[in-house]
């Protein structure tokens, strides 16, 4: 149905309600907005809580203690220390993927975003700067919690939702008031929230010739020449968008030498898995080639219960940047055929 046909619905359910004209026509206009935008109609709490199937009660417990519906947990950085998760419980997560794919997903982000967003990756994201003569990294400090819920208020509002409706579905998303760095709507809104800054950071390199990108918070910029005051300029922007440069993980590059774009390296005019990695996951490989898995494991008194899948993961890993290498692809062969033995059937003989 187009638009006009499901305002042509819509207003003969009102007059066949006896809806005073004046009233359902605000209705009209509100229905309009969303519809413009592609987005769910949501009318009131009850309404929105039998679109995620849910009892008021529930939604209500959400909305007013939001502390009581998530849990919080570490995982180790591959850079070291541990990151803080938040992630929702089982029934909260279902509204949040519900509100993700009914009203998130279709609302389009910068084209300098590469995380958390469709067909990009570290892949396209360091493929950018892949070469260039002077590299400039800089991170956000707390990310995720420093997107207050106000300004996922402002995001819902945008898309034409009045403020009480905004207001449940952005407590649905955001723990304590802020986002949560485990919930699947953080990522999306999180670059919903930064396209201002990414615009504004997109001009500000294409006035010094260079290229911009950012991953989540880490933000990268390349070119001929970065002058050290470029740094001051980015941080302005930073902080009158909200958001504080981590100023201790802070790298300008200016000779040639090593250099990591999202743990991808960018040195050559190729990009490659970094020097590093390759070397210990090669001399696991070649120990496992020459003795054998078992031997190997037994030998190194390796407890991990998913071990030959990690390598797995990493040889793929290795293959994802560099498609063609064939050392990579002989690993790969190689550990498949130990996935395809620990994957055969038993043979039990009664």
């Amino acid at each position: 149905m187009t638009k006009k046909e499901i305002l042509r619905e819509w207003r003969l359910y009102f007059e066949n309600r006896q809806v005073r004209k004046d009233i359902y026509e605000k209705y009209i206009v509100y229905i309009g907005v969303l519809l413009e935008n592609n987005v769910p109609i949501i009318f009131n709490f009850d309404h929105l809580c039998l679109l995620l199937g849910r009892s008021n009660e529930y939604l209500s417990s959400v909305i007013n203690c939001s502390s009581n519906h998530f849990r919080d947990f570490e995982i180790k950085k591959r850079s070291g220390g541990h990151r803080a998760i938040t992630a929702p419980y089982p029934a909260l997560m279902e509204m949040q993927y519900w509100i993700y794919n009914n009203i998130l997903k279709a609302i389009p982000i910068n084209s300098s975003a590469h995380g958390f967003t469709h067909k990009k990756s570290i892949i396209t994201n360091s493929n950018i700067h892949k070469g260039q003569k002077e590299l400039l990294k800089l991170d956000l400090k707390n990310f995720f919690p420093s997107i207050s819920i106000n300004r996922i208020i402002y995001i819902f509002k945008q898309l034409g939702y009045p403020n009480n409706i905004a207001f449940y579905l952005s407590s649905i998303c955001c723990y304590d008031n802020f986002l949560p760095q485990g919930a699947p709507t953080s990522p999306i809104l999180s670059n919903i929230v930064s396209r201002k800054l990414d615009k504004r950071l997109i001009t500000l390199a294409k006035k010094f010739a260079l290229k911009y990108t950012r991953y989540a918070d880490d933000l990268t910029f390349s070119g001929d020449i970065i002058p050290a005051k470029f740094i001051d300029y980015v941080t302005a922007i930073v902080c009158d968008e909200g958001f504080e440069v981590n100023i201790n993980k802070t790298r300008l590059y200016k000779s040639k030498g090593k250099r990591i774009v999202t743990g991808i390296s960018v040195s050559g005019d190729v990009i490659k898995v970094p020097r590093d990695y390759k070397r210990k996951l090669k001399l696991e490989l070649h120990f496992i080639k020459k003795y054998g898995l078992e031997s190997h494991i037994a030998k190194k008194k390796i407890r991990k219960y998913n071990y030959l899948f990690s390598l797995v993961g990493k040889v793929n890993f290795w293959l994802s940047v560099e498609p063609k290498n064939q050392e990579a692809l002989d690993y790969q062969i190689l550990l498949n055929e130990y996935v395809k033995k620990i994957q055969q059937p038993l043979d039990i003989t009664l």
